[in-house]
């Protein structure tokens, strides 16, 4: 699946790594908060491509943060 910067993507997390998670886009409820327990594989997220061009995997966020300043550059283009 291709993806564009700042696209919001829901997921599921598949694994989970001290670097990062990976996942698989799917429909999702919830925002990772980072005062929240990390995300576990089976859990749903909702978040933001940070750099779609990225190789093997586009880098995404669920960060509030991340999500916020996505849909600001949106905003802006």
């Amino acid at each position: 699946m291709m993806f564009r910067n700042h696209e919001e993507p829901d997921v599921i997390v598949v694994a989970v790594a001290p670097v990062g998670a990976k996942v698989e886009v799917d429909r999702a409820e919830e925002v990772f908060d980072a005062e929240a327990a990390p995300p576990r594989a089976g859990g749903r997220l909702h978040g933001c491509v940070l750099d779609a061009t990225r190789e093997p995997f586009p880098r995404w966020s669920a960060l509030r943060d991340g999500i916020a300043i996505a849909r600001r550059l949106r905003e802006d283009a």
